[in-house]
């Protein structure tokens, strides 16, 4: 279950002119047709509805860096396609730099960026450059501006040496840089991007990762990221947007985030062999003399842990470290799992 007694606020409002996205209780519902039980024929099927968001309401302020995540299924990729204009909202009202997705799709997509992480827009069958110069020409790119991204991206994105390769011919991780760079040839304010690291190894992570911090950080752009790799997002953004079963479950910070799941830390004791008994502490494991422990800050308070190990015999070293946020995440996933219904599950929001 969720701990409860974490402070339920309401979002501050934020003044349109500063919102780069509103989303007021959006819903989207999908009809699936599906072969009836023990039917013979394929025209004996049955409507299916699914709830993919219900009643979402979130704002993001112009300049932020925000993640978004959730299980598979969740709606994640659902909000994406619904703030970028590919799905109309079954119900509910959503803004995106003051415009309509649905309306002022056109207007809208030239001042903002998607990537998904397993799409590409570049040409196949042609080298990166050219999906560039195309990209140029049909977005009508003033040439100063198109000049100017150019030497950026490839400077902070490191292309020089892929601009000429075929798209077939790139690797993951090129091809991903190469899709990053070309999103922002036109300069958008507000970027969404869908698993931008997924399957990168650690280098090419590494220079996604700076990368997205540098425009946020320099030059101001809204970015909205998802992914399933939860030190890629804490490191990333400052606030964090849970969601599960289509409703938004959580949202504020980190800091957060590790509350509602228990202040819980990790913590290795080093010894003479004995295992040190101490109350309210877990043991994970333990072999030759090193032991790992978890503890609950909100219960065991830092001041009480170091007394205890500062009275147990024979401890030779200590080292505190805070657990990981995907292991946070992790037993959060696994309180909402076993909820019976997502009526049961507190929604969480953190002023901003």
């Amino acid at each position: 279950m969720l701990k409860k007694g974490l402070t339920d606020m309401s979002q501050a409002v934020i003044v349109p002119e500063q919102a780069a996205v509103i989303a007021d209780s959006v819903s989207k519902i999908f009809i699936q047709w599906q072969k009836r039980e023990g039917a013979r024929s394929i025209f004996r099927q049955q409507k299916r509805t699914v709830a993919a968001l219900e009643d979402v309401s979130f704002q993001i302020r112009k300049g932020e860096f925000v993640a978004y995540a959730g299980p598979n299924g969740a709606g994640k990729s659902t909000t994406m396609k619904l703030l970028s204009g590919m799905l109309q909202p079954t119900k509910g009202r959503i803004s995106v730099l003051g415009m309509s997705p649905e309306k002022d799709r056109i207007a809208l997509m030239k001042r903002l960026g998607v990537l998904f992480g397993n799409r590409t827009e570049l040409w196949w069958d042609h080298p990166v450059i050219q999906s560039f110069e195309w990209k140029k020409v049909v977005w009508d790119i003033p040439d100063p501006v198109y000049k100017r991204n150019l030497d950026r991206v490839r400077e902070l994105l490191e292309i020089d040496g892929i601009l000429n390769t075929f798209a077939r011919e790139l690797s993951l991780g090129q091809r991903m840089r190469a899709d990053l760079a070309m999103m922002l040839l036109h300069s958008p304010e507000l970027v969404l991007l869908d698993e931008p690291t997924l399957g990168l190894d650690v280098v090419a992570k590494r220079q996604m990762i700076e990368f997205l911090k540098k425009i946020n950080r320099e030059e101001g752009v809204t970015i909205l990221v998802t992914s399933h790799d939860m030190d890629d997002l804490e490191e990333m953004a400052r606030r964090i947007m849970m969601i599960s079963k289509g409703r938004l479950v959580y949202d504020g910070d980190f800091d957060g985030l590790r509350m509602l799941a228990g202040n819980m830390t990790n913590f290795t004791v080093t010894t003479d062999g004995r295992e040190p008994e101490l109350q309210g502490c877990r043991l994970l494991s333990g072999e030759h003399g090193v032991f790992e422990f978890e503890a609950d800050l909100s219960c065991t308070p830092v001041r009480v842990l170091l007394e205890m190990l500062s009275q147990a015999d024979g401890i030779r070293d200590v080292e505190i470290r805070r657990v990981p946020i995907e292991q946070v995440i992790a037993r959060l996933y696994q309180s909402w799992k076993s909820e019976e219904s997502i009526s049961n599950i507190e929604n969480y929001t953190i002023n901003q």
